[in-house]
């Protein structure tokens, strides 16, 4: 850690303060093709060939539907393609103007707790959205982060960001999605996370930033805080 940086109290470090390499996709990135390059990451990190890596993309329109996905959430099923996925978790929407972030970090040396990972990663996200002005939180009933609105006199609960991941030999892989601008109505093809008592929202529908380079400043801090030093790569690479 940088001298006088801030931890986080859900602070998950590697022991080697190993920097993770920090990778940000320069143009949309296909499903497939995502997750055969995380399947390759994740391998290669397990083998000791690579390092840790956090990819951050953004996805052509699609639905994923995680292991425990309900065929009866998905409402559209023509209105984009749909993809099974091996991330936990149910269906969601994946789109231009939604930040994705692939996180490949090896548990083997971060503690081997998931429920751990699942808090820093939530922490990570409440972190980024408070240094953008949000207050985004989390509820035992549900998984992700949420934030607190009122619309005409009422009291209600979005989700901003939604978490999914996975874990092959301790290396994770999958990560978090954040609604920077989306198109929300593009959620209405499925029931997101199989939640049907909440909505959906984007820092653009709370009236706030919807620049992705800032967005991305405010994640990159804020993981520092949570899981320790980065690496700037230009592309994904080893």
């Amino acid at each position: 850690m940088k001298k006088n940086m801030k931890v986080s109290p859900f602070y998950l470090p590697h022991p080697q303060n190993r920097p993770v390499q920090w990778v940000i996709a320069s143009k949309p990135v296909p499903y497939p093709e995502a997750i055969a390059r995380m399947e390759e990451r994740v391998g290669a990190i397990y083998r000791g060939e690579a390092r840790e890596m956090v990819w951050l993309l953004e996805h052509p329109p699609l639905y994923s539907a995680g292991t425990s996905a309900n065929t009866k959430d998905l409402i559209d099923p023509g209105r984009f393609p749909v993809f099974s996925s091996g991330r936990g978790g149910q269906y969601t929407y994946h789109g231009p103007g939604q930040r994705v972030a692939y996180v490949m970090l090896d548990l083997r040396e971060r503690g081997r707790d998931v429920r751990a990972l699942v808090r820093a990663l939530e922490e990570w996200i409440i972190l980024a959205l408070a240094e953008l002005g949000v207050k985004g939180e989390v509820h035992d009933d549900r998984i992700g982060v949420w934030v607190t609105r009122r619309d005409a006199g009422k009291v209600r609960e979005d989700k901003v960001a939604a978490i999914g991941i996975r874990l092959r030999h301790w290396i994770s892989f999958h990560g978090i999605s954040l609604n920077v601008s989306p198109d929300l109505s593009h959620f209405e093809g499925i029931v997101p996370c199989g939640i049907r008592d909440h909505g959906v929202t984007s820092l653009k529908g709370l009236g706030l930033v919807s620049d992705m380079k800032v967005v991305d400043a405010a994640l990159q801090k804020a993981f520092i805080e949570v899981f320790g030093e980065l690496k700037i790569m230009d592309e994904f690479g080893y």
